[in-house]
């Protein structure tokens, strides 16, 4: 039986941009900028935070669209194919990355601080955003497994929920996500701190990205916008402007999202679902002849260089700052973080994703295609 193939290179467009966002606002970790004197540079990198929402939404509503012609075209879901699928994506990398970073930091002392056993063990499990959230941040270059966790969680349930209650219980499901968010962002407000709080992390709170998501696959029914692409530009940076009030303010941030009034929180968190519902209509139904293979190229090795990316970052700015700030010098430029430190960061991010994608990831991509009911693309 043949089956059509679902694949939308506008995603892939779309992973990338939410990389690319995640990408300017942890350059900030090492490499901070006077607000005074970058006021919108700063600004602008800081709403990168968001980019981790824009990624939950995009692999939920995608999701979904395959679960759903999956039931439509063969009756059921094959819930053990799908799980297999999902491993054959995202663990390989995965745990390769995370137990190399268990290595390094207990063998070298360049890493970060050495991974303690507890945190071994959530993160195996795929509770690290959990145990974040109850001990704080963990070794810096791990840190950003937080949101695999998080899909994860999603990955066990989507497919559970939808082989037993169909559509409805999907939208049940969907709702009630939003409406314990919800709490979950109303309980944290009336509980400010000064210091970290763990709503960022929660679960509770960023399902709601994945609710969106999915009530939007579900009530579109394969249906795609044909706008202009005035519209769609118009969308893009309306998101921006939802994202930029959320940030400058309502306050949400993802180190400290927990100093805000009720009205500002609940306020910013919705700021941050419309901004990723215009800038997923921005793109989504444009046609491919539009979708430039480079940004298409990258927006599909955009795990790789999620996973990498922070690491790179310790390298470039912490391992190797006083080399790279000698050789800016010696060519002129003082502001090396910036300027050298930054692209020198992403190509070496790019580089090692390209390679890690080729020979790494799709020997285990091409053994995924066996469980693959619905052909799409990784």
């Amino acid at each position: 039986m043949t089956v059509a193939r679902y694949y939308k290179p506008e995603l892939d467009v779309l992973r990338l941009f939410a990389f690319l966002f995640v990408f300017f606002v942890h350059r900030l970790d090492l490499a901070p900028v006077d607000s005074n004197v970058y006021y919108w540079g700063y600004h602008l990198s800081l709403i990168g935070n968001y980019g981790v929402p824009l990624f939950f939404f995009l692999s939920a509503f995608l999701i979904t669209e395959l679960l759903g012609r999956e039931e439509q075209e063969f009756g059921k879901i094959n819930i053990k194919s799908f799980y297999i699928r999902r491993m054959l994506r995202i663990w390989p990398l995965y745990f390769t990355f995370f137990f190399g970073m268990v290595l390094l930091t207990h063998t070298t002392g360049y890493f970060g601080t050495k991974i303690p056993p507890g945190t071994q063990l959530a993160f195996t499990l795929f509770s690290g955003n959990w145990y974040i959230t109850f001990n704080e941040w963990q070794s810096y270059c791990i840190n950003p497994l937080w949101s695999v966790s998080v899909e994860e969680q999603l990955y066990i349930l989507l497919p559970l929920v939808l082989f037993f209650t169909k559509k409805k219980g999907l939208k049940t499901f969907s709702f009630f996500a939003i409406i314990v968010a919800y709490g979950t962002i109303i309980y944290y407000a009336f509980r400010p701190t000064t210091g970290f709080s763990g709503q960022w992390t929660n679960s509770f709170v960023q399902f709601q990205f994945f609710a969106a998501g999915i009530l939007l696959s579900v009530y579109l029914k394969g249906r795609q916008p044909k706008l202009p692409a005035a519209l769609r530009l118009v969308l893009f940076i309306a998101g921006i402007i939802c994202w930029l009030l959320a940030s400058m303010v309502c306050g949400i941030n993802a180190d400290a999202p927990h100093v805000s009034t009720l009205v500002q929180s609940v306020t910013g968190w919705l700021l941050i679902l419309v901004g990723v519902l215009f800038m997923f209509f921005s793109l989504f139904g444009a046609s491919e002849k539009y979708m430039p293979s480079p940004l298409v190229y990258l927006g599909r090795i955009s795990y790789g260089m999620y996973v990498f990316h922070i690491t790179v970052y310790w390298i470039v700015y912490h391992i190797f700052k006083d080399e790279l700030a000698a050789f800016s010098k010696n060519i002129g430029l003082y502001e090396w973080r910036n300027e050298v430190g930054f692209v020198i960061a992403f190509v070496i991010t790019v580089t090692i994703s390209i390679l890690s994608y080729k020979y790494f990831e799709k020997p285990f991509l091409k053994l995924k295609t066996r469980f693959t009911l619905v052909p799409s693309r990784d």
